[in-house]
């Protein structure tokens, strides 16, 4: 897999699993404040799409994750 895959799934993922902590009548429910979390990973997908900086997709470099699928 590519970098830009993972973070298309890590973000999906963080997205999911804050909103099931952040929505009143989720079993999961912990607080609204993970909402927060659910914003800060959007802005985050917005300023990528623009700039093409990405943190996560610095530390997959670093930890040897091809650019692109041969």
């Amino acid at each position: 897999m590519t970098i830009e895959r993972y973070i298309r799934i890590f973000a999906g993922l963080f997205i999911m699993i804050s909103l099931a902590l952040g929505v009143e009548g989720s079993p999961m429910l912990i607080s609204r404040w993970a909402l927060a979390f659910t914003a800060f990973v959007g802005l985050n997908l917005f300023q990528f799409g623009f700039t093409n900086v990405c943190p996560m997709g610095s530390l997959l470099r670093k930890l040897g994750v091809p650019e692109r699928a041969d």
